[in-house]
């Protein structure tokens, strides 16, 4: 590599490849490419294929207008278009694609193939060309429209080829740029076919329900709510959304399309998360959203694999999204429960006010744990101790009328000793230990009881179901599964495929009991596609797995009775790490005495 200092042009070639290194990341980029000329060139049905998750070969052949030999030939040349042809056209963009740069990019780093005839001419063209070298130029038969193949991406470039992900992975992105285009273009028929086993096939001429139904089904279908609104702002919004009672709101299937095209946008990511109920932090539930407006509103050339958008006036497009799925969605489900608290068992006056109920002294048990010598300081909440724990008689630790006191399950315990005070109407129970007060969340507790068990007897403890349950994913989600499926058979799931991303659940880990089995597999495969890339040890798998389990632990819980209390904590007093969940949330926070002193001015 010279580095004189001279300035000098690139050679074509070299360029190409730079440019192939915006356009082309993976066989999906090139999918996405074809597919947007494609669907600009009026096409009304597309045939799609893909070998080995299409690093091997992409193909794309649609029924549109078609090329002459002339414009065929130079669309191999960089920044040569049929879509704007001034300045002025670049502020109304009405086409998904209009760089010019896609095909001699994609021609640069592959065998690259191109088959075209317009409408009314006899015959068609092919091209062939050779990691950016025009090798052949032909007459041949072929039906009207356009036919690109692509193969060995990236024969040139082994570096780039280096960075593909399995063949399972590449599929998955395949999957999910199809669907994605489907979804945008329901009046467009899609057929996809992958190792040559046709997985879709979609009719032209079908409503976005219709479309809906093909790719996710009748289930899906039920949870959604529809929303439509146009304004006065020239912004017209419509879609469909998951009902707020329908799911656990966890990071779930989001489309956003900006006049047909997917796309995204700071002003739509946040008008998402005001209009839309929230159960958690990460709360999103699933969502297809159309926006159209006027395209000079819209700046589709601030990305250079266009996947975002700028708007003209983005307050417009927020309050558009705001108004028509809020309008869409029961003001209801916003509201929070009032924050009273109770204890065990005692009972509370049914009034307008909400107000701190008064202390009653509720049945209180006592349950000792062996800490170590050294001296802990009181800021902290004590670490476990390894030291075994004695056994203590009920008449050490409880009044007689206190009852039989628990048993010791662990030698392992954050504090010399606890009392359960109560439980606070929000669900957090109250604990007073000999350092301190601590407030503890149980639905986390249970996630990590959940996940150290999961882990500790995955695969030795499976239930047969008395039926058998049947899950239809969505493409991507069932992708993700296949992948998973040996580390899910070793945890103790029994699954086989039953159709086109249809699985048939035979067996669960024991650890679910009686947890909605498709919801918690569902679940798995979201928590594949956000945690799936964050590799971590040898068991990251197992891991993530043993997660998604652990969280069907922490829905709606019963209130807890003094003695469930204490076996809730005996049982978090037992695990590898009582103070955070799974997901590295605190389970506990630990006020000291000393602190609360200080608090209240009496030190």
């Amino acid at each position: 590599m010279t580095r004189d200092g001279h300035v000098r042009l690139l050679p074509l070639l070299v360029a190409n490849k730079i440019a192939a290194g915006e356009v082309v990341e993976r066989p999906a980029s090139v999918l996405k490419e074809l597919l947007e000329n494609a669907i600009d060139a009026g096409a009304t049905k597309i045939e799609i294929s893909a070998t080995a998750g299409g690093s091997k070969s992409v193909s794309v052949r649609d029924n549109g207008c078609g090329m002459t030999k002339e414009d065929a030939l130079l669309s191999l040349e960089r920044q040569a278009t049929s879509k704007i042809r001034d300045v002025d056209d670049i502020e109304h963009i009405d086409t998904l694609g209009f760089r010019g740069e896609a095909i001699p990019s994609i021609a640069s780093v592959s065998r690259f193939t191109l088959t075209t005839r317009r409408r009314d001419s006899e015959e068609a063209t092919r091209l062939t060309v050779n990691a950016g070298i025009l090798a052949e130029v032909a007459e041949c038969g072929a039906p009207a429209g356009t036919t690109v193949e692509v193969r060995e991406l990236f024969c040139n470039v082994p570096a780039r080829r280096k960075f593909l992900r399995s063949f399972a992975t590449e599929e998955s992105h395949v999957k999910n740029v199809f669907t994605v285009n489907a979804l945008a273009h329901p009046e467009i028929g899609f057929s996809l076919a992958l190792d040559g086993r046709e997985i879709y096939n979609f009719a032209p001429g079908a409503s976005l329900t219709e479309r809906l139904h093909d790719i996710f089904g009748a289930d899906f279908i039920e949870r959604l709510v529809p929303f439509e609104s146009s304004s006065a702002r020239s912004v017209h919004v419509k879609g469909f959304i998951e009902r707020p009672d329908s799911c656990e709101f966890t990071r779930r299937e989001q489309f956003v399309f900006v006049n047909g095209r997917p796309a995204q946008d700071a002003a739509i990511s946040y008008a998402i998360r005001e209009a839309c109920p929230r159960l958690n932090e990460k709360s999103r539930p699933s969502l297809i959203l159309f926006i159209t407006l006027p395209h000079s509103q819209v700046d589709v050339n601030v990305h250079p694999a266009k996947r975002e958008v700028r708007f003209r006036r983005p307050r417009d497009v927020r309050e558009s999204i705001i108004d028509a799925i809020s309008s869409a969605l029961s003001p209801s489900c916003c509201k929070e429960p009032a924050e009273e608290f109770s204890v065990f068992d005692s009972p509370r006056e049914e009034t307008d006010t909400v107000h701190a109920a008064p202390f009653s002294t509720p049945v209180l048990r006592t349950v000792q744990y062996a800490v170590p010598e050294e001296p802990q300081t009181e800021e902290e909440i004590p670490r476990p101790s390894s030291q075994p724990a004695p056994r203590i008689s009920p008449e050490e630790c409880n009044p007689p009328s206190q009852g039989k006191a628990a048993s010791l399950q662990s030698a392992y315990g954050p504090w010399s000793h606890f009392t359960c005070i109560g439980q606070t109407e929000k669900g957090f129970v109250i604990l007073e230990t000999d350092a301190g007060i601590v407030t503890l969340n149980p639905k986390a507790a249970m996630e990590r009881i959940a996940y150290e068990a999961m882990l500790e007897t995955a695969g030795k403890a499976s239930q047969q179901l008395l039926l058998p349950e049947t899950l239809r994913l969505s493409p991507g989600d069932s992708a993700r599964i296949k992948n998973f499926r040996k580390e899910l058979e070793n945890a103790g799931f029994a699954i086989e495929e039953f159709g086109k991303d249809v699985w048939k659940i035979d067996a669960v880990p024991a650890i679910l009991g009686d947890k909605p089995v498709a919801a918690v597999l569902s679940s798995i495969a979201s928590d594949i596609a956000e945690g799936g890339s964050k590799r971590g040890g040898e068991r990251w798998k197992d891991e993530l797995i043993a997660k998604s389990v652990a969280k069907s632990h922490a829905g709606t819980m019963p209130k807890l009775t003094p003695e469930t209390a204490v076996e809730l904590v005996e049982k978090l007093a037992a695990t590898k790490m009582p103070y955070t969940d799974p997901r590295n949330r605190p389970v506990m926070i630990f006020t000291s005495f000393r602190e609360l002193d200080r608090k209240f001015n009496l030190v």
